[in-house]
Formats: C-alpha cells, sequence, structure tokens
C-alpha cells in the first residue's frame, strides 16, 4: 500500500479544504442573505452579515408569491417521475442481464445510447407533439421526457448490481414454485436497495432543477414548477429584493440537500456496487 508523506497530506488537506470552500461558500452566503433587510443590501458590502436577522423574507415568499404553487408542482413530479424510472429502469434491467436473450447486449446498448442524445435536440419535436396531443402546460408534459432521460444511466446501475447477483439463487426459487414476477419483486426488487436509492438520489437533483423543459411547455402560473418559478419570482418582486429572492432559493434547495445528506452512504455504496462483488 502506498504511503503518503506529511507534505503531500498537508497539500492534500489544503486543496480540498480550497474545493470544500469553493462548493460550500456560495449556499452559505445565499442562506445567510436571506435573514438580510433591505437595509442590509443597500449598504456597500454585500458579504457582511445580516445587521438584524428577520424571517420576514420567508414569510413574504411563501404568503404572497406562488412559491407553494411551485414546490407543489416539482414535488408532484419529482415522485412521479422518480417512482416510474425507478420501475421501468429496474424491471429493464432485469430483463436484459438475467433473463439473458440474443439480442440483450444490443438493447442495452440502445438504451445507452440515449446518453448522448442533448436535451435541446428533442426540444422542438417534442413541443410539436405534445401540442398536437394537448399536453402543453401540464405536469405530464414535465414528467415523460425526464423520465425517458433518466432510463440509460438508471438501467446501467441496475445491470451493473444485477451482474453480481448469483444466477443460483434465482434457480432455487424457481425450483421452490416461484414464477418471474415472484423472482423479482420477492428476491431481486430488494436486493436492489442501495442502487434503487442511488438512482433516487441522481435524478431528484436532475429532476427538482429541471429547467429546460419547464421553461419550454409551461406557460401557464398554476402549472409552474420552483425553477422557472424562480426566474418570474424575481421579476414579481423587482431585482432591488434581493432578500425575498434569496429565501426562496434557500427554500428550494433544502430537500435536495436533506435527501443527499440523509442517503450518501447508500449512494456511494450503489454508484461502486458493480466494481466489487457484494
Amino acid at each position: 500500500m502506498m504511503k503518503i508523506s506529511g507534505y503531500s497530506k498537508a497539500v492534500l488537506l489544503v486543496v480540498s479544504f480550497a474545493l470544500l470552500v469553493i462548493q460550500v461558500y456560495p449556499l452559505v452566503w445565499v442562506f445567510i442573505s436571506s435573514f438580510k433587510g433591505p437595509t442590509d443590501f443597500a449598504g456597500d458590502n454585500p458579504l457582511s452579515l445580516p445587521s438584524q436577522y428577520t424571517f420576514d423574507n420567508y414569510f413574504n415568499v411563501w404568503s404572497k408569491g406562488n412559491l407553494g404553487t411551485y414546490f407543489s408542482n416539482s414535488f408532484i413530479v419529482a415522485v412521479t417521475t422518480i417512482v416510474l424510472v425507478i420501475l421501468f429502469s429496474a424491471m429493464a434491467a432485469f430483463v436484459i442481464e438475467k433473463m439473458s436473450f440474443k439480442w440483450s447486449q444490443s438493447v442495452l446498448f440502445l438504451f445507452l445510447c440515449g446518453i448522448m442524445i442533448p436535451i435541446q435536440v428533442v426540444l422542438i419535436p417534442l413541443f410539436i407533439l405534445y401540442n398536437k396531443i394537448g399536453i402543453i402546460n401540464t405536469l405530464a408534459s414535465l414528467i415523460l421526457p425526464q423520465v425517458g432521460f433518466a432510463l440509460p444511466i438508471s438501467i446501467y446501475l441496475f445491470v451493473s448490481f444485477y451482474k453480481y447477483i448469483s444466477n443460483e439463487i434465482m434457480e432455487a426459487a424457481v425450483m421452490d414454485g416461484c414464477g418471474v414476477y415472484q423472482v423479482f419483486w420477492r428476491m431481486i426488487f430488494p436486493l436492489s436497495r442501495n442502487t434503487i436509492v442511488t438512482v433516487v438520489v441522481m435524478n431528484l437533483i436532475f429532476v427538482w432543477n429541471e429547467f429546460i423543459f419547464a421553461n419550454t411547455f409551461i406557460h401557464d402560473l398554476k402549472s409552474r414548477t420552483i425553477p422557472v418559478g424562480l426566474m418570474d419570482y424575481i421579476g414579481q418582486y423587482g431585482l432591488t429584493d434581493w432578500g425575498a429572492t434569496f429565501a426562496a432559493i434557500s427554500i428550494t434547495t433544502i430537500p435536495t440537500m436533506v435527501v443527499y445528506f440523509i442517503f450518501n452512504k447508500s449512494v456511494i455504496s450503489g454508484m461502486t456496487a458493480g466494481a466489487t462483488k457484494g
């Protein structure tokens, strides 16, 4: 095992700390600024601490704005998208890896090709299609494309994990009278807990913060999600009311941060599941 010298450790710690500050400081600054009053933003030092901490910004964004509506829409889109992605990707990976057929690897390759398709390429075709079938300005127009774009990497993660589940376990279950659906739902799917958590957290961050689809397909105020709602919200309060803007940003970033910190260990285990046998 390679040993690291004391000097190298010091350099590594300094670099790691610098990267940590670069990543964390903007979030901390936004959160602290959300407690500032109008007089604090009128000063010359934008990095100063609040002269007096106030919760008025949080009260205003929730009671006077439409943040509650945006939050609810984002929650519906995120939960529905994640559930569909988990179900479809887990079942597809099971068929590809465990119910091996002649073209299984070709099917997996076709799914993985979806990773290379940029979102911007499909915006106009999807807009025309959604407009014809009448789902523009509905949450379905956000859920469907996000499920499609999340499937390739999710299927790959499940396939990587299923490779290391012994086929003998499945054969024993079949010998005991279990059908294919019972093997999947009672054995394979419960064993995929870490991979499921990884897929949930990874996709939740992208779905919760997704802006392109929401800005393209949603124009109705009642159907807007948080990213588009924040853009409109800033205009509603004016560019000078930064306290309200920072309070809205702080509220919307809390869910993804909480989910990630709670399931951090499971995410790491799920990402490395294909590297070692479990």
